[in-house]
């Protein structure tokens, strides 16, 4: 066997190096480039993908088409900041440390920075990261390479941004330039190195500033009513409260060129037709964004490699109940939109099984190769995506809205709980409650509030009008929704 010289070393130290290094680039183009996209307060009843033949959503129903819709996919609390949270730590409220949307410093509305998020864990994996757009959490974002985060609500025009700490006015409509950070950070990218983009929209939170280009899409119709537009709230003794999220008492403050002299069923309609005017026209907004982002990535050759999550922080009543805002239990509110377009996704699929925003963050990891850290209370929906549901796949989902409780948290007497004036910290006047929602029913327990309960069955009232409970014929129904709910407060340690 021949003896190899110091050039024969070299030369075999230098193939070895190049193959190693093969090894690596491919390992990382095999490695998905992740997209999440997120909109603020975006009712599942105005996409197309979701029935809806009005709103211009095209780029969005696209994603559905491509890959798969969820119909029954739940938030664990809905609300903009505890969205976030939760998406982001794949955790429940009372894990992560934000119950409520306060942008204050007390330590109860801080994200536990000893919970993993998925952009750290990806940007520890070799992921490029970056977030542009919308954060509406306490603390400054974390585990991103790049950010440019709007403080706050912020604005929908000329708006001021915080781009790595440093705080900058970015001329311009907010959707518009989110996309071009968006744009002009992926131009910096390789195709060698996966990434990461958490693409966040303000639009549409309320008040709605569509894009100038869009702010007549609907100036030549009336949009329609939804069914439950004048409930009554005969059987709901909370809702009949809730007098600060209805259109025709606490929603002109928004529009001060309603006409005067309207009789209080014509002032209600007005405020609704251009309260989702406007709502709609946002949304149309955040579609041509989408359409910039994935058009670039069809130009680069990075769309067929790429995840693509959308989905809103909250549900939204557009009207629904005559109300607009979310907070309850209702299915508006609760529920969300989720589209996904991944390698290997169903494309055209409806998914019926039951998902929940803190799914997102494992779903990501296991797109990654990374296993989910046991801190996270959500389970990957990679199986369903791909067309398998997995035997032991969820029956039931746990909601529990927590913000007018913020104080008790604090250190307040817990027995302040049964103070009438406790119950209404916030505009809105929703108390906090939790329940469990099954296939068929859903059952809500408004603890602050004497013990109120609701009992819904979905299959004959999906819109929720009829409160069943303590109806004869309902004690077994009952007792086992209170039996599972129990036992979901035990699995998510909310006790």
């Amino acid at each position: 066997m021949p003896r190899l010289t110091p050039k024969s070393w070299l030369l075999a130290g230098r193939f070895i190096a190049l193959v190693f290094a093969g090894i690596v680039s491919a390992f990382a183009q095999i490695r998905p480039n992740i997209i999440f996209i997120m909109t603020d307060d975006h009712a599942v009843s105005a996409l197309g993908a979701y029935g809806n033949a009005l709103v211009r959503t095209p780029t969005l129903d696209r994603i559905a088409a491509q890959g798969v819709r969820f119909d029954r996919a739940f938030v664990t609390n809905s609300l903009c900041a505890p969205g976030r949270a939760a998406v982001l730590t794949g955790t429940y409220s009372h894990v992560n440390g934000v119950r409520g949307n306060s942008e204050a410093t007390d330590a109860i509305e801080h994200l536990d920075p000893k919970l993993p998020t998925f952009p750290q864990l990806l940007q520890r994996a070799g992921y490029a990261t970056a977030i542009v757009g919308k954060w509406h959490l306490s603390d400054p974002p974390t585990g991103f390479d790049y950010s440019c985060v709007l403080p706050g609500q912020g604005l929908y025009f000329d708006p001021d941004f915080i781009e790595n700490g440093v705080r900058r006015k970015i001329p311009g409509y907010a959707s518009d330039i989110v996309r071009d950070l968006a744009l002009g950070w992926l131009e910096k990218q390789s195709a060698t190195k996966p990434f990461l983009l958490v693409f966040q929209h303000k639009a549409p939170h309320r008040p709605f500033q569509p894009p100038p280009r869009h702010a007549r899409l609907y100036a030549d119709r009336d949009l329609p009513y939804p069914a439950t537009f004048d409930d009554d709230y005969a059987t709901r003794k909370v809702a009949a409260e809730a007098e600060d999220m209805r259109f025709d008492t606490s929603l002109a403050g928004d529009y001060p060129e309603l006409p005067a002299g309207l009789t209080p069923a014509e002032k209600k309609r007005w405020l609704y037709q251009r309260f989702v005017k406007d709502y709609y026209g946002a949304i149309a907004g955040v579609d041509d964004s989408v359409e910039a982002l994935l058009a670039d990535l069809k130009r680069r050759g990075w769309l067929e490699n790429t995840v693509i999550v959308y989905t809103s922080d909250n549900g939204f009543f557009v009207g629904d109940h005559g109300w607009y805002d979310k907070r309850y239990m209702y299915e508006p509110s609760f529920r969300v939109p989720l589209l996904v377009q991944a390698p290997g996704a169903r494309k055209g699929g409806v998914i019926d099984a039951m998902a929940m925003n803190i799914d997102i963050a494992p779903t990501l990891l296991d797109y990654a190769g990374i296993v989910a850290p046991r801190s996270m209370q959500g389970r990957s929906l990679r199986p369903l995506i791909e067309g398998r549901t997995p035997p032991d796949w969820r029956k039931s989902v746990y909601y529990s809205y927590y913000e007018n409780s913020w104080a008790l948290l604090a250190g307040k007497d817990k027995s302040a709980q049964s103070d009438p004036s406790f119950q209404y910290l916030t505009p809105h006047r929703v108390g906090p409650h939790r329940g469990v929602r099954t296939a068929t029913h859903k059952l809500i327990e408004y603890y602050s509030d004497a013990g109120y309960w609701e009992l819904f069955d979905l299959t004959k009232d999906p819109n929720e009008l009829k409160n069943l409970y303590g109806q004869p014929g309902t004690e077994r129904i009952t007792r086992e929704l209170k039996e599972e709910l129990l036992r979901l407060r035990r699995q998510f340690g909310d006790i």
